[in-house]
């Protein structure tokens, strides 16, 4: 289902803003809330909320904000895809040259989301494809913030990637340039290796943390760390072979 978009239908969004939710229902009205009052100041936006196969309210509480945020469309999967696969759909849909995503169970501080998306929208380094956010002051478990710094580590040994925390889901990118990257599940985990394999730099900007909001978390640990793994290689196999030249077309004589 597609709702209204901004109240300018002939002005194309700034900035996208791609929620993948699933199961979500508690943390709908203050996501919405707080993205509408974050992106305020920019010229236009719209919100993408992603129900990925919820099996609880969710979808129908994203239908009860359109009453209240114009700028909020709705996509659905029937079954669950995935964070990746609900991205993938949601950045597809955009009309912004610039998507901005983050978690859709409250974790990421709507009030966040300017300083991901500034350095694009400035316009002021076009060699810059993605913003990433690295949580700081984590508001998880300590066998889960364990986990993910020996995975974060193993991953920084591997893909050099430059980063200490890939799985905020906090980003910012230019919408083509993600078109353009290989899809595949759980690639939201390896942005920054892929747009720096396609030749894009990427900027780093440290973010708050919350408490969870609505539902509960979609891995475990071990689960985490046994797909994790052969992400992992896939990955290092894909930045070793990705396309590292761009044709230009001869002007006429």
């Amino acid at each position: 289902m597609h709702a209204d978009h901004d109240a300018n239908a002939d002005n194309r969004p700034t900035v996208s803003v791609v929620i993948p939710m699933h199961n979500e229902q508690g943390a709908v009205a203050g996501l919405v809330q707080g993205i509408c009052a974050a992106a305020s100041d920019l010229p236009a936006f719209e919100i993408i909320a992603v129900d990925d196969g919820s099996t609880d309210g969710t979808y129908e509480a994203l239908q009860a904000m359109q009453k209240d945020c114009p700028q909020l469309r709705i996509l659905q999967h029937k079954t669950a895809g995935g964070q990746s696969a609900a991205v993938h759909s949601g950045v597809k849909e955009a009309r912004a040259d610039i998507c901005c995503t983050l978690d859709g169970d409250g974790q990421n501080p709507p009030e966040e989301l300017p300083k991901i998306w500034a350095p694009l929208v400035s316009g002021e380094d076009d060699t810059i494809g993605l913003v990433a956010g690295q949580r700081v002051g984590r508001k998880d478990t300590a066998s889960k913030k364990l986990a993910s710094r020996f995975a974060n580590a193993l991953r920084g040994w591997m893909l050099k990637d430059g980063t200490r925390d890939t799985g905020c889901g906090f980003k910012a990118f230019r919408t083509q340039a993600f078109l353009d990257l290989p899809f595949f599940n759980h690639m939201h985990r390896y942005l920054p290796a892929l747009f720096k394999a396609y030749g894009w730099n990427i900027a780093l900007v440290d973010v708050a943390h919350q408490e969870r909001l609505s539902g509960q978390s979609k891995y475990t640990n071990f689960g985490r760390a046994m797909v994790g793994i052969w992400d992992l290689f896939g990955v290092v196999w894909l930045t070793r072979r990705a396309k590292s030249v761009s044709a230009t077309e001869a002007s006429r004589s």
